[in-house]
């Protein structure tokens, strides 16, 4: 063999091991970039439960009768249409990302729990009217996260956090 031969052996030896040192590098901080995007919406999410303005949203879900029919929702007065569909667009908000695995439906389960299906149930029927009528996707990601959250509940439920630590 030739210097020369070994030359451009060990060049394209080289070459090749840069390229899967640069690959590895490059998956690892894919990985590190999703992880640090998963806790931060994570973290954003706890926040917006904490709010004040949520907490006003919950006493308004819960101290409502909803309508059931769209007339009956236009007829609220603006400040209890306005709660709720910003309620409806939380809960719509909070299905698409954890549809897209951005958050995990534990953190739903652990903050929310049951509150997204017993809620979801209070916009069935408007929400179903609107869908028939116009807006077939009207509400998807709530109604998908409610049944995921209540299949959970079912199947299997969880200890209370206090029970076993």
């Amino acid at each position: 063999m030739h210097t020369q031969d070994i030359i451009t052996l060990v060049a394209n030896i080289s070459l090749t091991l840069t390229f899967l040192i640069g690959l590895v590098f490059g998956i690892v901080q894919a990985r590190d970039a999703a992880r640090n995007r998963r806790e931060r919406l994570t973290l954003e999410t706890l926040r917006n439960f904490q709010t004040h303005e949520f907490a006003e949203l919950i006493q308004f879900v819960n101290d409502t009768k909803f309508p059931e029919t769209e007339e009956e929702l236009n007829k609220l007065p603006a400040r209890e249409r306005v709660m709720f569909i910003q309620f409806a667009q939380q809960m719509e908000s909070l299905g698409m990302l954890v549809a897209e695995e951005l958050i995990d439906l534990d953190l739903v389960d652990k903050t929310l729990g049951s509150f997204v299906t017993t809620t979801w149930k209070k916009y069935k029927v408007v929400f179903q009217e609107i869908r028939d009528k116009r807006d077939p996707y009207l509400g998807e990601y709530y109604q998908w996260l409610a049944v995921k959250i209540a299949e959970r509940l079912k199947s299997a439920p969880r200890d209370p956090y206090y029970v076993n630590n």
